[in-house]
């Protein structure tokens, strides 16, 4: 049923009710993000679960790379006025790499590469982007020694925001599939 529904609808069209579910998907998604951003951090400094990315991949898997490219871009501008817009260049960046890596995955390796094996990929892959952002911004060679915990780090957040998106997909009837689907 997953890979239907992906397949179905990788090169459809903007419409008004695909706009409104991506706005509505955006506006869950900053609200994670925001929520998310009142708790301390988990394990080292900066590391979050990113949940917020559950809409991301939720987007991809529904509709596709483009539509998921844009709930990220929109989310991670409007974050940054609730938050340090310095941080847009780590979250913009490691956000651009992670979905085009799973669009990558679910179109090339999908269903051999299971949806929550392509999370944890993305997680660690945008835990590894931002890793070299700062080091860009920086100079500071130090932080590479982070990146062993900050790949366990995105593993842990891959498979929780991989497991909810898998839930998320089972327990939405079919109907509001066809419905977003089709405008």
């Amino acid at each position: 049923m997953l890979y239907t529904i992906y397949m179905q609808n990788f090169d459809k069209v903007f419409s008004a009710r695909k706009i409104a579910t991506l706005a509505l998907f955006t506006a869950m998604s900053l609200i994670m993000f925001l929520i998310e951003s009142l708790f301390p951090p988990l394990f080292l400094p900066g590391a979050k679960m990113g949940l917020s990315n559950i809409f991301s991949l939720l987007t991809l898997v529904i509709y596709g790379p483009v539509e998921a490219i844009c709930v990220i871009v929109v989310r991670t501008v409007l974050g940054s006025f609730f938050g340090n817009v310095f941080a847009l260049a780590y979250s913009f960046t490691a956000g651009l790499v992670s979905i085009v890596l799973s669009g990558v995955l679910m179109k090339f390796c999908f269903p051999k590469l299971s949806l929550l094996a392509i999370s944890i990929f993305s997680a660690v892959a945008h835990n590894i982007v931002q890793v070299f952002v700062c080091y860009l911004l920086t100079d500071t060679q130090g932080l590479f020694s982070y990146l062993p915990y900050l790949a366990l780090c995105g593993v842990l957040a891959g498979v929780i925001v991989g497991l909810t998106v898998i839930f998320l997909i089972k327990a939405i009837p079919t109907s509001i599939y066809k419905k977003m689907l089709h405008a």
